[in-house]
């Protein structure tokens, strides 16, 4: 890799609505349209019985834990994060969900604590309260100086890519988009009348080819392009070949990096003509301490990507700093988590060209495999299907 590299710190979905919300200084209505659970400090009560008390109400940074510490030690230029939850008071709850996620706009500081440079937002979960909760989100990330892609008032606001200036005069642009695969409803695509998300149908030949269409022109040589895409199920490690496919035709339109995020727990990593694809960051930050269910993927250890990208030639190197869930706090995973991580993440990403080495301050580095990869059955274990409102 040549000089005037750029670093990304990409991380999965950051959730802080819900019982997240209900620790920080200014709570929302904790009322839930859920079949099961109706109050959202229900959440905070399983987090507690399964790792002790939650201090109320918590600071901004609370959620973030040492994850600032850990990301400062990168310094990285750009940091992108999928913002799953809508930044509202509205009340105008959306159809057919089983799961709805807000937080309260006084709470916004808490998303501002990390510093994301760029919030996503093209996922499942930031119209659960309608359009006018959609347009509450917009004015308060603006209203914060924080930069966002992937819904907009119209389409060509969500097509929109973000733009962050770095050294030496070049710019990162991310792209945002979703897919019906993670439960985002057709509904709630923008089109030039009506707001809404940047939607992908499905992942299809010619839908690539519109959206290469839109990355070319707006890249500059020095650039680096991310497309941040929501995209599958919540569990299983099974990535399906016509992703495969989407991701590589990304990457053939002009994309540097894909950004892949929607699965609860990590998915492989992929090296594809000598650029990244990250099919699943897994969760960073979210409420789920405590459910039951699918304890096999571990979903309590999330992960933060810090990917150094060189602008030239696209080429780059990977490190991970593995972080554990615990009263709804990040930390440091342990040396014994770290070894987990790597085991399953290098099983799972060998296939697609990518090997998962451990370092001795128990980070991980990934690095293109020799050899081309296989692309024959990725993985045995199968996917655990959609479960596309959670």
């Amino acid at each position: 890799m040549g000089g005037d590299l750029v670093t990304l710190c990409l991380a999965g979905d950051v959730m802080l609505g819900r019982g997240v919300d209900q620790i920080l200084p200014h709570p929302g209505d904790p009322s839930l349209p859920e079949s099961y659970i109706k109050d959202a400090r229900a959440y905070v009560e399983l987090a507690e019985a399964a790792n002790g008390r939650i201090p109320r109400p918590v600071d901004f940074s609370w959620p973030w834990g040492d994850a600032p510490d850990v990301m400062a030690g990168v310094a990285p230029d750009v940091r992108i994060v999928n913002l799953e939850t809508a930044v509202t008071q509205s009340d105008e709850i959306a159809p057919g969900k089983e799961v709805h996620y807000r937080m309260h706009p006084a709470n916004l500081p808490a998303l501002a604590a990390a510093h994301p440079h760029v919030c996503a937002l093209a996922n499942n979960h930031v119209l659960d309260y309608g359009r006018r909760g959609l347009e509450e989100t917009l004015d308060a990330l603006a209203d914060a100086g924080l930069r966002s892609a992937g819904a907009g008032r119209d389409a060509d606001e969500a097509r929109r890519p973000a733009i962050v200036p770095v050294a030496g005069g070049r710019r990162v642009l991310v792209f945002s988009m979703g897919m019906a695969s993670s439960g985002i409803p057709r509904s709630w695509a923008a089109t030039a009348q009506r707001s809404g998300v940047d939607f992908v149908a499905e992942p299809s030949e010619a839908a690539a080819a519109g959206i290469a269409a839109r990355l070319r022109p707006a890249k500059r040589p020095g650039d680096i392009l991310v497309v941040s895409v929501h995209w599958g199920s919540n569990w299983g490690y099974l990535v399906p070949r016509d992703r495969i496919r989407f991701g590589h035709a990304l990457i053939d339109g002009g994309a540097d990096v894909v950004h892949g995020h929607s699965s609860h727990h990590p998915r492989p990593l992929e090296s594809y003509r000598g650029k990244l694809i990250i099919h699943g960051c897994g969760d960073l930050i979210n409420d789920y301490e405590g459910i039951g269910g699918y304890e096999e993927y571990r979903d309590e250890l999330r992960l933060l990507y810090f990917v150094t990208v060189d602008p030239d030639d696209g080429s780059f190197h990977v490190r991970i700093a593995p972080m554990r869930s615990r009263r709804m706090r990040l930390e440091r995973a342990t040396a014994e988590d770290s070894r987990w991580v790597q085991g399953v993440l290098g099983r799972i990403s060998r296939p697609y060209g990518s090997r998962v080495e451990r370092n001795p301050d128990d980070t991980l580095t990934v690095r293109p495999s020799q050899g081309p990869p296989v692309r024959a059955g990725p993985c045995r274990r199968a996917d655990h299907g959609d479960h596309r409102n959670a």
